[in-house]
């Protein structure tokens, strides 16, 4: 785990990159492994791989992050992203790879309301991609949706929202 978290400090062929972010998302499904990877900082490395241009690098980081976001150690880290996360989710392409992983780590860190604040402005972008979206992409949607409806703060919020 070190190794390929010091392999994708030091690449730069989107390749490798992506070989190495699936690996570790691979690995973070053994809850063993997320406590290694947070202790390596490799959340700063994976969550770093966010600004990347290449679509198949930024999405392979978000599966691996998705992956780690199962542990709340590794939430209380993962959420300084989640802005960023937005972001990608708003600029990707329409029903994409890269925006259905966006989207699924928005449904694990929303899973608690601790990090619900972070989405606010994103609210309306989810409202458009339940509306225009395809089947899956109305799914995560949703399950993001259901999460933060679950917090009686953000009714005032989903309420308002223009779409």
């Amino acid at each position: 785990i070190q190794k390929l978290i010091h392999l994708l400090q030091v690449t730069d062929d989107p390749l490798i990159q992506e070989q190495a972010l699936i690996t570790l998302s691979n690995s973070a499904a053994f809850s063993v492994n997320q406590d290694i990877i947070r202790n390596l900082d490799g959340l700063s490395v994976i969550g770093g791989m966010l600004s990347d241009c290449i679509p198949k690098v930024k999405e392979k980081a978000l599966n691996a992050l998705n992956n780690l976001s199962m542990n709340i150690k590794n939430q209380e880290e993962i959420q300084v992203y989640i802005a960023h996360v937005c972001g990608s989710v708003e600029s990707a392409p329409l029903n994409s790879d890269l925006q259905l992983a966006g989207l699924r780590l928005l449904t694990n860190m929303s899973v608690t309301s601790d990090y619900h604040h972070k989405m606010i402005n994103s609210i309306p972008c989810l409202l458009h991609l339940l509306s225009e979206g395809t089947e899956r992409t109305q799914i995560q949607v949703l399950k993001v949706l259901v999460n933060l409806s679950a917090n009686p703060a953000m009714t005032r919020h989903l309420l308002r929202a223009q779409v």
